[in-house]
């Protein structure tokens, strides 16, 4: 309870606008935690925060989008193989993504997009087959922002409600993002 509070005070600092987009950055590349859980506590302590917070965290998903993608064009021997290997399967890429994508590209984009699939793996998948860089990210950055404003407006409307049930199941809520996290890695894994 007490971690809730000392977070949520401390979401209302102007430089927490920064922690979202590093945070988003970083989650676009190799973090498995959705990035909702990092706009959360700014929103529910002021809600006036939900504009630069939503635009924080698009900017940081296209920029970590567009970092995860050149890392599977220019370093996919060393860390995209590395992070594909880790998370997924390297034969999947050449007998099943490569034949989807010429056909289904933008609706692949548009559902990583907006569900919990995650994103790193798309961008650095689509990074190595060479798909268009300026369709991957067009097409993410109307999704994803659409995404991340649809939580904020959710938590402007209903702030007070969402301020304490984040007291009150901080931990709780915690734990279920990060196994949201864990089954959309799984899905991924499981279905290619």
């Amino acid at each position: 309870m007490k971690f809730a509070e000392y977070i949520l005070s401390k979401s209302e600092s102007r430089a927490y606008a920064w922690i979202v987009f590093v945070l988003t950055v970083c989650e676009s590349i190799f973090l498995f935690i959705p990035p909702e859980v990092f706009m959360t506590p700014p929103i529910i302590a002021n809600k006036r925060r939900a504009l630069p917070i939503t635009i924080a965290a698009s900017l940081g998903s296209i920029v970590g989008g567009a970092i995860a993608y050149m890392i599977g064009a220019w370093l996919w021997d060393s860390v995209g193989l590395w992070i594909i290997n880790t998370f997924s399967d390297y034969d999947l890429i050449e007998t099943a993504i490569k034949p989807m994508f010429s056909k289904y590209g933008i609706l692949i984009i548009v559902l990583t997009a907006v569900t919990p699939i995650p994103y790193k793996l798309l961008a650095l998948w689509l990074g190595f087959i060479g798909y268009p860089m300026w369709i991957f990210i067009g097409v993410s950055a109307i999704f994803r922002t659409g995404r991340f404003a649809t939580i904020a407006a959710l938590l402007y409307f209903f702030q007070e409600r969402a301020n304490a049930i984040v007291k009150k199941y901080f931990w709780p809520l915690t734990i279920v993002a990060i196994i949201a996290a864990g089954l959309g890695i799984g899905l991924v894994t499981l279905f290619y």
